[in-house]
Order: structure tokens, then C-alpha cells, then sequence
């Protein structure tokens, strides 16, 4: 009797770009679906077509995809601004809040999360990981390190270990908490109000899926309101096409902080993507991404690999495996059409709801046969 499709499969059919491979690397760059490649090519051919000619119909998409970018992570669209990567947002960021004081970080993080501010002169103590895990204990207040903020990522790129926000936003207290979202959003539900995120920043290459360049960044109202942005541009004010040499009225948005002429491409890719994973739901998108690391680790442990990566609450889509001269292996599974990261401690295989058991089955048979060979 023949299998029966099921919606997973019909989903794995958006992403021509899985065809003769077994990519497990979105906590790299995830492969872009369908709508997402449509909606930037239609851009640039109107822009080959008709030069500017649309450009209002494309500032009114813009606004479009701010709302719906806004409802994704449940924001204002007043609080989002369009970014081409984490590093400007964190940045953005850090220009509001530098004054405060010390930033509370932790050892596991991304460098985008904490070189802004060591780079303005901001003291950023680092709480250790425990046995590849950030316990939020450590960072309740009172209790921690004085700090003005507490900086840290969803989910860590270095080994996977996810956070709860909603319990980081009952810990702290009068601190603000700022969060990247890079590893997290687009693979587990993000909402910023509940969480009392108070500013947040992420990539759109990731887990995302719309490609480079298409990133945002969330400030809650509170904070736009009562400071002003470090940088400014023609298209930070309320009448840019006034032309105004002397005079600015700042919008009061955090569109303020898109100082130029719209990336137009990078963020309609951006509204497509929240698009079809909104269309999926990322609720049900979160259980099939644990569904499948939960499958990979058993898979990895039954065959006696070593699991650098936490599980249970903290268990997210990415899985730290530890491997012998990992550069090798890399370039080992690579030769087999299985896409990794490669890792100082091995590597780092990462399952998206794109994925399936057939890639985990394909993944684990290969580093099986990489130790074998190891081992000659």
C-alpha cells in the first residue's frame, strides 16, 4: 500500500533546493521557499520594466510587511524597523541604551550580541554555562551582577541551548531585556509583549528563510519615545520629499532608523517568508523541529555518538555532535551531500520542519561511516 502523503511532504515540495541533497544546516542559511524567490524576482522585474515607476505600490508593501512582521512576533508595527542583519539592529540597540550601564551576557553568546556595546565603552559581564546550559537563575536580580541590561539570544548558535523569555521576563526586573532572535525566530513562537522583550533583533537568512539582507528589529514604544535615534537620514522624517536641508521632525516610529531608500527586495522576501510559515503556523513548525531533533539525538545516542547539545526545555533545532578532527568530517559528510557546520568540537546539524526522518536516517548513516573510516 502506498504511503500516504502527509503535509510535511507536500511542504518539502516549496524547496526545490533540497533536490539531491540532505541539507541540515538553517542554523547557517535556510533554503528560501517558493514565494520567497517569486516575491523578489517580481520585484526586480517591475524594477526592470518600469524603473521607479512603482514606487509607490512598494512603499505601500513595505507598510504591509511591517504589519505583518509586527503580528508574527506580537509587536506594533510602530515598533519594527527593517534591517539587513543582526549586527545592525543589536547596533541600533546599543545606541539607545549604552548610558545606562553594564550589560549581563552570558559565555555561549553570539559575538553580534555583545561587541556593540564593548565597543561604546559598555562594561558586559559574562554568566557561565553549566554543563552546556544557561540557567536563568543566574541571572535574576539582585542575585546577578548589577547590570542596566541583560543581553542574550533565544536559542545559541554555539550549541542550541534555548531559552524561556517569558521566564527571563518575569527575572528582570527594572533591567531592559534585549534578545537575538536569529537562531529562534521563524522556528519557535517569539511574542515580545508577553515575554517583556524590550528590544529585539534578528537575521531573516536563518530560520527565517528569506534570504540575506532581510532582517528587523523590534523597540518597544516605550523606548522610542523617550530617546532619540544616534542616526539619521533623509527618510528618518515625517516629509522626506520636502527636501528640507534645515529642519527634521523625526518620525516617532523605529522606522526612523531606515535612514535611505528602502532595500525593497530583501524585504519583500521578508514578507513572504513570515507569510508561509504563518500560513503553516509556527506553533505546529516548532513541533516538528523538536519532533525531529528529538529523532536525530535518539538516532545519534543509539549509535554512540556524543551529544553536545542539551535537551529537554532547552532542546531546540540544533544539535552539537562531538567529532574527531571535525574540518575533516565536514568535508566528509559535504562529499556526501550532507550539508553541516563545522564546529571546534565537531558539528553542528540543524533540523527544520523542511526536513524529514529520510535526511536525519541519510545524516547518521554517514557519520557512522566516517568514524568507520576514522577508526582504519
Amino acid at each position: 500500500m502506498p504511503a500516504v502523503a502527509t503535509l510535511w511532504d507536500d511542504i518539502r515540495e516549496d524547496f526545490p533546493g533540497l533536490a539531491g541533497k540532505v541539507y541540515l544546516n538553517a542554523a547557517a542559511t535556510s533554503l528560501p521557499p517558493r514565494p520567497v524567490l517569486e516575491a523578489v524576482t517580481g520585484f526586480y522585474r517591475d524594477l526592470q520594466e518600469g524603473g521607479d515607476r512603482r514606487w509607490g505600490a512598494w512603499m505601500e508593501r513595505r507598510e504591509a510587511v511591517r504589519r505583518s512582521v509586527a503580528r508574527f512576533v506580537g509587536a506594533e508595527p510602530e515598533e519594527i524597523a527593517f534591517v539587513p542583519n543582526t549586527s545592525t539592529g543589536m547596533n541600533l540597540i546599543a545606541d539607545l541604551l549604552e548610558g545606562d550601564g553594564p550589560v549581563l551576557s552570558d559565555e555561549l553568546e553570539f559575538p553580534a550580541v555583545t561587541l556593540p556595546w564593548i565597543h561604546r565603552g559598555v562594561l558586559v559581564r559574562f554568566v557561565p554555562a553549566v554543563e552546556g546550559v544557561l540557567r536563568r537563575e543566574s541571572f535574576v536580580e539582585g542575585e546577578a551582577p548589577r547590570a542596566a541590561t541583560v543581553a542574550i539570544s533565544h536559542v545559541q548558535f554555539s550549541n542550541g541551548c534555548r531559552q524561556d523569555l517569558d521566564g527571563f521576563g518575569r527575572i528582570k526586573g527594572r533591567r531592559h531585556l534585549v534578545v537575538c532572535g536569529s537562531q529562534s525566530v521563524g522556528a519557535f513562537p517569539v511574542d515580545v509583549k508577553r515575554s517583556g522583550i524590550d528590544a529585539l533583533a534578528t537575521a531573516g537568512h536563518k530560520w527565517l528563510g528569506a534570504g540575506y539582507g532581510a532582517g528587523f528589529c523590534y523597540v518597544a514604544r516605550s523606548l522610542l519615545e523617550a530617546r532619540p535615534p544616534r542616526a539619521v537620514g533623509w527618510m528618518s522624517g515625517d516629509d522626506p520629499f520636502a527636501f528640507d536641508n534645515r529642519r527634521l521632525r523625526v518620525l516617532p516610529t523605529n522606522a526612523r532608523t531606515e535612514v535611505g531608500c528602502p532595500p525593497f527586495g530583501p524585504i519583500f522576501a521578508l514578507g513572504a517568508a513570515v507569510a508561509y510559515l504563518s500560513g503553516i503556523g509556527v506553533e505546529k513548525i516548532a513541533e516538528r523541529v523538536l519532533a525531529l531533533n528529538m529523532y536525530l539525538t535518539f538516532r545519534l545516542e543509539r549509535e554512540s555518538f556524543e551529544v553536545l547539545s542539551p535537551g529537554g526545555e532547552h532542546r531546540s533545532g540544533q544539535t552539537l555532535v562531538r567529532l574527531p578532527d571535525p574540518s575533516r568530517a565536514h568535508a566528509f559528510l559535504f562529499a556526501r551531500g550532507v550539508h553541516v557546520t563545522q564546529k571546534p568540537e565537531g558539528v553542528r546539524i540543524a533540523t527544520h520542519f523542511y526536513n524529514d526522518e529520510r535526511d536525519v536516517d541519510a545524516c547518521v548513516a554517514a557519520l557512522v561511516e566516517y568514524r568507520e573510516r576514522m577508526l582504519l
